[in-house]
């Protein structure tokens, strides 16, 4: 195949479709992955304050045991 030398307007706006379409699809794809990250995020972060809530009741238990 012989590459064209001359880059006509019409094809020049098909390659701009063609960026566009391919970047309207990577958008996608990331706003995807933007939301499954958000939702891992929440769930660390709930997690995270369980374990912290389960550290300081036990921490008092052992204090109050302790105590008498």
């Amino acid at each position: 195949m012989v590459p064209r030398e001359k880059w006509t307007d019409e094809r020049l706006d098909d390659l701009n479709k063609k960026v566009d379409d391919g970047f309207a699809k990577v958008d996608a794809r990331f706003d995807k992955v933007e939301a499954s990250l958000q939702a891992m995020y929440r769930v660390l972060i709930g997690s995270a304050a369980t374990i912290i809530a389960a550290l300081i009741g036990l921490i008092a238990t052992l204090i109050g045991v302790n105590a008498f």
